[in-house]
């Protein structure tokens, strides 16, 4: 069987596995005519008012786009996006596309480029966000947890606000898309790092939006800001359009995730010995902070003590040097989530999430990390697949119950009990 792996594949063969089942997307028909049902989203929302709408002419419009970690399709809207407010009375020189890295690294110019086509590359400004920059950084006021909303200023301060991107299931804010273009896109540092501690509470789960705190407060922190349109799209793995949600943020990405629901949750009705999984190649293996999203959802599916093959190229690397330093320190469980309780560092949440999953299974990891930092990062690593296999054989027994996940950063095993 052939797994994707960064910008390729990998060969592994499953004849020496007597039982196995795949974990695939619901089969959902792509849409055939994207640019129709853009339009569409466009002019008819999910909920609320049409764009043209929410707009007036000689207003700021400040688009949020995500980066290149967060495939959304963006070169397909775009333009169309562009098309509605210039009929609208907004021309491109009060338009600016703001690329809502969060805490990732910056978006190169190439890539700026790539994500929104040369056609709006061309008419609009596009900058990415700085979270670390206190000048270009605006106060609104905190959140009823706590959370200190300081936001993009050039976000802030536009009349209008169009946030965009992709819905899939988030394994502590329970999806993404919706709230998170502002909070974490386009937030302070400090703002992150107070929503996501909130990760530690009960609540914030994988798929859960009810009584989840980090859900609550981006929710809150997003209309302090305020958002006036919405365009999320659902992708399959060879990402394709399966439908477009927009208008009013909240209920359109309510909406949304109830979709994602049907499409990329699988139930399952037993934990397997063994789940092989891979991201589904390049962006979603880039590193290991972004692998860490399909090791999750592989996690869904293997029972205590099985064992996950993981097969990430990583070509970025660990893809966070706190995370490589929280790893590295804290090897115990309990140990970690003291210290990320007393001093909560981003890069520290992602070790933390990864060592949840540590802590009950062995994880086989399949990439192009040096084996020393694979090793010093918790895993097991293997330079190819079929050795991986082999030792998960050994170490668990021939007659295995195992899963594939094929695209293991979208497909989520729902475990029925």
């Amino acid at each position: 069987m052939r797994f994707k792996y960064g910008k390729k594949t990998l060969e592994l063969p499953l004849e020496g596995l007597l039982q196995y089942k795949e974990l695939k997307l619901k089969d959902t028909t792509p849409l055939k005519d994207p640019h129709a049902e853009i339009l569409r989203a466009l002019r008819r929302p999910t909920s609320g008012k049409p764009l043209k709408e929410r707009v007036c002419k000689g207003e700021s419009v400040c688009i949020l786009v995500n980066d290149p970690t967060r495939v959304a399709r963006t070169e397909l809207f775009m333009p169309l996006l562009l098309a509605e407010l210039n009929e609208a009375g907004i021309e491109d020189e009060q338009i600016t596309a703001v690329f809502t890295i969060g805490s990732h690294r910056p978006v190169t110019a190439g890539e700026m480029r790539r994500i929104v086509g040369e056609e709006a590359a061309a008419r609009i400004l596009l900058l990415n966000h700085e979270p670390d920059n206190e000048h270009n950084l605006t106060y609104l006021g905190d959140t009823a947890r706590g959370t200190p909303v300081k936001i993009n200023s050039i976000v802030a301060s536009a009349d209008r606000r169009i946030l965009t991107g992709s819905i899939i299931y988030h394994f502590f804010a329970g999806f993404g898309g919706g709230r998170k273009a502002l909070v974490p896109g386009v937030a302070a540092m400090e703002t992150i790092q107070a929503n996501h501690r909130l990760m530690l509470e009960e609540g914030a789960r994988l798929g859960v939006l009810e009584g989840n705190p980090v859900h609550e407060d981006l929710l809150e922190a997003a209309n302090m800001v305020g958002a006036d349109f919405l365009l999320n799209v659902v992708l399959n793995e060879e990402k394709e359009l399966l439908a477009v949600f927009s208008g009013d943020m909240q209920e359109a990405h309510r909406r949304g995730c109830s979709f994602v629901e049907e499409v990329y949750g699988v139930p399952i009705t037993k934990k397997a010995d063994l789940v092989i999984a891979s991201c589904g190649g390049y962006p979603k293996d880039i590193n290991i902070y972004q692998s860490q999203k399909t090791l999750e959802n592989a996690a869904q599916a293997v029972r205590d003590g099985g064992v996950i093959i993981l097969l990430a190229e990583c070509a970025e690397g660990a893809g966070s040097a706190v995370y490589e330093q929280w790893a590295k320190r804290y090897r115990r469980l309990p140990e970690m989530e003291a210290a990320l309780r007393n001093n909560f560092q981003l890069g520290g949440h992602k070790a933390y999430a990864i060592s949840r999953v540590l802590s009950r299974c062995q994880v086989f990891l399949v990439s192009d990390l040096e084996q020393k930092l694979a090793a010093e990062l918790g895993f097991k690593a293997f330079g190819d697949p079929e050795g991986a296999l082999r030792k998960a054989m050994l170490c668990i027994g021939g007659n295995l119950v195992t899963y594939i996940m094929p695209e293991g950063a979208l497909t989520t095993p729902v475990f029925n009990y």
